[in-house]
């Protein structure tokens, strides 16, 4: 763990990692086959942007707190949704701890596709700052907070960057888990292993159908041979994403997108949940120095969890260490321990 934790009192419960998942990859299957969370009632409210797309937003229904409760937004992973089981689990930790959750899902990401032209990616800030202000705008008075996952945790950091001191208006508090800082080597390391390759096609497959489905719209913005033909991110960013969205190219998209330009000036506390053995950033990649510059960041850097896993406890009842630790982030920059809203 990063020593800077101490430094920001953060008293973070150690993560013990499943013995019964050795490695990294174990742990990051494994979380995607486990969190499998009883799915609770949710109300979906359409949001229209301004360029005349729209996002959709899911209000999970746990708990009954009242009014005066703090609101967390959470943002989730590259093709994931705000129903995802990593989501969930988010909402019911922060629900046991008094806090109103509420998940966004990226455009396209909701069940329905989006309007315009466009997808979303790692970079894209604006639609996530849009409801930011919209939550402000309608609980003036409640604390609020945000925590991403992966893709969502990087752009909530390049956004938290984007606004420095500004952002105390829209959020108190965030904390960000497994994200891709450096989303060049990212991509590269993914590429350079068998496992890696294999992650990455399960997104692209994915990612490909969508911009099919959206050939008529796309027009002259992409060359969808090129796209049909991507293998790896680079190559699918650099015919897709980059274009789509008015970058360069794969190289340029990484550069303006990556959220470890942007630690240095982010101004709220803000937890940073990473593993060592994460197949999505290679180790050397982690900004050590750049959080150790800001003392508004805290890092907690374990040894293993791979990516997005963080499991812990028997297989007949796995626990999600890295939900709990982000929801009690939170919650206590939000609510003190009498279950008193600042």
């Amino acid at each position: 763990m990063n020593g800077k934790e101490a430094d920001n009192g953060m008293a973070a419960r150690p993560f013990r990692p499943a013995r019964w998942l050795p490695g990294p990859h174990a742990q990051t299957i494994a979380g995607r086959l486990l969190r499998r969370a009883d799915v609770p009632r949710f109300e979906r409210e359409r949001i229209e942007l301004p360029d005349g797309d729209f996002v959709d937003l899911d209000h999970a229904a746990i708990g009954t707190p009242d009014a005066s409760a703090p609101v967390v937004l959470v943002l989730h992973g590259l093709e994931g949704s705000a129903r995802r089981g990593y989501a969930i689990n988010t909402y019911r930790e922060l629900a046991r701890r008094g806090v109103r959750a509420l998940g966004l899902n990226f455009r396209s990401c909701s069940g329905e596709r989006n309007r315009n032209a466009r997808l979303y990616h790692s970079g894209d800030t604006a639609d996530i700052e849009h409801v930011l202000r919209l939550l402000a705008a309608r609980y003036p008075e409640v604390p609020r907070g945000a925590i991403g996952f992966s893709l969502g945790g990087n752009a909530l950091l390049k956004l938290l960057g984007e606004l420095g001191a500004d952002a105390r208006a829209l959020v108190s508090v965030a904390a960000a888990v497994s994200v891709p800082y450096d989303l060049g080597a990212g991509a590269d390391c993914l590429d350079r292993t068998r496992m890696g390759r294999f992650y990455a096609s399960r997104f692209i497959t994915s990612l490909i159908a969508k911009a099919e489905a959206k050939a008529a719209l796309l027009g002259d913005t992409c060359d969808l041979e090129r796209v049909r033909a991507a293998r790896s991110f680079r190559e699918f960013d650099d015919a897709a994403t980059a274009p789509i969205h008015g970058f360069a190219g794969a190289e340029d998209y990484y550069t303006r997108s990556s959220s470890v330009h942007y630690l240095g000036r982010i101004r709220i506390p803000t937890l940073l949940l990473h593993a060592a053995d994460d197949p999505f950033l290679p180790a050397a990649h982690f900004p050590h120095a750049r959080v150790a510059a800001n003392p508004d960041l805290t890092a907690v850097l374990t040894e293993r969890g791979g990516h997005v896993g963080f499991i812990e406890g028997p297989p007949w009842a796995p626990s999600f260490w890295a939900e709990e630790t982000a929801a009690a982030f939170t919650a206590r920059h939000l609510v003190d321990t009498a279950g008193v809203v600042r």
